[in-house]
């Protein structure tokens, strides 16, 4: 622990001109007094650290030292591509990891470019989850990106309904989607040969159990997450719009329909109308969720969509029409 505590700091003295006590005891976690030791311990042992007194005082390394400490370790590397998502690092507790390997960078670069990590960080940030939501990070998380990144067969539990499945998977990759995170796996099913396999996708947040098998599974090399990722996003899209309803739009209507049901749907109906009425309006078949689903989403367009069919939601959209009629006067 302190040997990595002792290698961090040299990095961190390399990386700036110089540090208050204070900072480091900040960035590495321990006491003023504790960083006090450490400088003389590098010091002895050969580490050109140097405290200047004084109000601006501060450690720091002679000028011209370089370290050959900066060689990245794999995970480091691996964790380095994923920086740009701090969030969803320190959710798969890979933080520390990826600190190390951003700081191993900044003490490798010029001493006219150590400030870039900073810069950037200013001038991007991703924010995944959508608004007004704030999913919680699954506790098994952690478990399953280790496996993901060892290639590790594991054993999980999940709920499924009201009931727990336990599976045997081969953990291919993570998916992070508005917040939400989802495991891509291999799984074996019934074949003849007894070897078959597809591929499924789970919600992490449904685990209720993870253990590791100690055996590797080998990849399928031509395996491409974002490809099948994508498409299994929009197959499941497609999936749940099982009912249809019939509406009449106006302009403006028309330009929000988008916003208030799914795009695709959306533009799919808009691209099969037909040419506009006296008053600018288009009747379009629109694929829905549900007619439920549907009553939610269109009374957000409120006087620019008509409901022609189902009769039933029709006349949901009557009676809506009807309070707010008694209600406004």
């Amino acid at each position: 622990m302190r040997a990595a505590r002792l290698i961090k700091m040299v990095l961190l003295l390399q990386s700036r001109p110089s540090m208050t006590a204070a900072e480091l005891a900040r960035e590495l976690e321990v006491s003023e007094r504790t960083i006090t030791r450490d400088a003389q311990a590098l010091s002895e042992a050969g580490i050109p650290v140097y405290a200047d007194r004084g109000r601006a005082g501060g450690y720091r390394l002679i000028d011209g030292y370089r370290t050959r400490l900066t060689g990245l370790a794999r995970s480091e590397a691996e964790a380095l591509f994923l920086s740009g998502v701090p969030g969803a690092l320190r959710e798969m507790g890979l933080a520390d990891t990826a600190s190390a390997a951003r700081l191993k960078v900044s003490a490798a670069l010029l001493p006219s470019l150590r400030d870039a990590s900073r810069t950037a960080a200013q001038r991007f940030h991703l924010d995944a989850p959508a608004w007004f939501d704030e999913p919680g990070t699954p506790e098994l998380l952690p478990a399953v990106a280790d496996a993901v990144w060892d290639d590790r067969r594991i054993t999980a539990r999940y709920r499924r309904g009201d009931a727990d499945v336990e599976r045997e998977l081969e953990p291919y990759g993570l998916v992070l989607k508005a917040g939400v995170w989802y495991l891509c796996a291999r799984v074996p099913e019934p074949g003849a040969d007894g070897a078959s396999r597809i591929y499924r996708v789970y919600r992490i947040d449904r685990f209720t159990k993870v253990a590791a098998a100690a055996e590797r599974f080998t990849r399928e090399e031509g395996f491409d997450l974002p490809g099948f990722w994508t498409e299994r996003a929009e197959r499941f899209a497609r999936s749940i719009l099982r009912a249809e309803v019939v509406v009449r739009l106006s302009p403006e209507g028309v330009r929000r329909l988008p916003y208030v049901v799914d795009p695709a749907s959306a533009r799919e109906a808009l691209g099969g109308c037909g040419a506009p009425d006296a008053r600018g309006r288009v009747t379009v078949t629109l694929a829905v969720e549900s007619e439920e689903v549907a009553h939610t989403q269109l009374t957000g367009l409120g006087p620019e969509v008509e409901v022609l069919a189902p009769a039933a939601l029709r006349a949901r959209f009557a009676a809506d029409a009807a309070r707010l009629a008694a209600l406004y006067g």
